[in-house]
C-alpha cells in the first residue's frame, strides 16, 4: 500500500534531483553536444530502471510492470514533444547554449501538471466507471488527429498561442543572457526566453491531457502512474539533444506513436469487458517503438548499388559512351 510519506519521498526525490541537475551539473549555460546528450540519456533511464527496481521489491512484479509500460508509453509521447520543442526553438531562434535552461524549467512545470491531472484522473476513474470509455476515446481522437498532422503538417507560425503570447508579454528585441524578465528603461519586460518557456507549458498542457489517459490504460495506480509519468519527462532534455540533431531520420516514429496511443486506447475501452494482461501491453508498445525505429533508420541508409547497377552508372557517366 502506498502512503502519503512514499509520495513526499518521491517528489523529495524529484527536488532534490532537479536542484543538483541546475545547481551543480548545468550551472553555466553551455551548447550540449551529441555524446553529452547521449550519455546522460543513458543516465536518466538507468535511474528510471533503478526505480522501477526498487518497485519490484517493494510492491511486486505486476505492479513494476505497470510502471515500465507507463514509463515507456510516457518516453513514446515524449517524442511528439520533441518535434515541437524543435519548432518552437527554431521560431524563436534560441541560441544553442540557453535550451537546456528553458527545458528545465518546461519539465518543473509538465511534472506538476502531470501530477495535478493524475489525481484527478484517479479520483474519476474510481468514482465513475464510465470514465473509461471517455479517456479510450480521447485517446483514438488523438491517434486520429496526429494520423492526420502527418499528412498535413503545419508550422508553429501558423499557431494560435503564439500569436496569443506575443500580444500578451510585452517582449525584448533580443535575449538577455539565460534571464526569463529585463529591465528596460524601467520597465520590466519578458525575454524571448520566457515566451518560448509560456509556449512549451501551454503546449504541454495538451500533451498533458493525452499522456494522463494513457498511462491509466495500463494502471490504474495513481503513484505508478505519476512516477513512471516523472521519470520520463526528467530524461526530456537530454532525449531532445540526442533526437533533434537528427530528428529527420526518425521518419516513421510518428506513425509508431500513432499506433501505440491507438492500442492503448481501444485497451481501455475494452478494460471495461476483458483484462488485457500487461505483458501484452508491454510487448505491443516495445514492438511498435522497435518497428518505427528500425524503419526510419532503414529508409535514412544511403542506398548501395549492385554490380550490375555500378557498371550501368558508370557506362553512362563515362563521356566516351555519349
Amino acid at each position: 500500500m502506498v502512503e502519503w510519506y512514499h509520495w513526499a519521498g518521491f517528489l523529495v526525490l524529484l527536488v532534490a534531483i532537479l536542484a543538483v541537475d541546475l545547481g551543480v551539473l548545468h550551472r553555466d549555460a553551455h551548447e550540449v553536444p551529441f555524446r553529452e546528450a547521449v550519455a546522460w540519456t543513458g543516465a536518466w533511464v538507468a535511474l528510471a530502471a533503478g526505480f522501477g527496481a526498487v518497485l519490484w521489491i517493494w510492491q511486486g512484479a505486476p505492479v513494476a510492470a505497470e510502471y515500465l509500460a507507463g514509463y515507456m508509453i510516457e518516453w513514446s509521447l515524449s517524442i511528439d514533444n520533441v518535434f515541437v520543442f524543435v519548432l518552437l526553438f527554431g521560431a524563436f531562434a534560441v541560441p544553442s547554449q540557453y535550451q537546456h535552461r528553458v527545458l528545465f524549467w518546461g519539465v518543473i512545470g509538465a511534472i506538476a501538471l502531470r501530477l495535478t491531472f493524475i489525481l484527478v484522473g484517479s479520483a474519476l476513474l474510481h468514482r465513475f466507471d464510465w470514465m473509461v470509455f471517455v479517456f479510450g476515446g480521447m485517446l483514438i481522437l488523438t491517434a486520429i488527429r496526429l494520423l492526420r498532422e502527418r499528412a498535413d503538417p503545419r508550422t508553429i507560425h501558423d499557431s494560435r498561442l503564439l500569436t496569443l503570447v506575443r500580444r500578451i508579454l510585452p517582449l525584448t528585441d533580443e535575449y538577455q543572457g539565460q534571464a526569463l524578465t529585463a529591465n528596460v528603461h524601467g520597465q520590466r519586460m519578458a525575454t524571448p526566453l520566457l515566451a518560448v518557456l509560456v509556449m512549451i507549458e501551454l503546449t504541454d498542457l495538451v500533451f498533458a491531457i493525452d499522456s494522463v489517459p494513457a498511462v491509466f490504460s495500463v494502471t490504474r495506480n495513481a503513484f505508478v502512474a505519476f512516477t513512471s509519468n516523472a521519470m520520463a519527462i526528467l530524461g526530456l532534455r537530454a532525449l531532445y539533444f540526442v533526437l533533434s540533431g537528427a530528428i529527420g531520420r526518425f521518419r516513421y516514429l510518428k506513425l509508431a506513436l500513432v499506433a501505440i496511443i491507438a492500442f492503448v486506447g481501444v485497451k481501455m475501452i475494452l478494460s471495461h469487458w476483458v483484462e488485457v494482461p500487461i505483458t501484452l501491453s508491454l510487448g505491443a508498445i516495445a514492438g511498435a517503438l522497435a518497428v518505427g525505429i528500425a524503419a526510419s533508420l532503414l529508409s535514412s541508409r544511403p542506398r548501395v548499388l549492385h554490380t550490375g547497377d555500378q557498371r550501368s552508372a558508370s557506362k553512362t557517366s563515362d563521356p566516351g559512351n555519349t
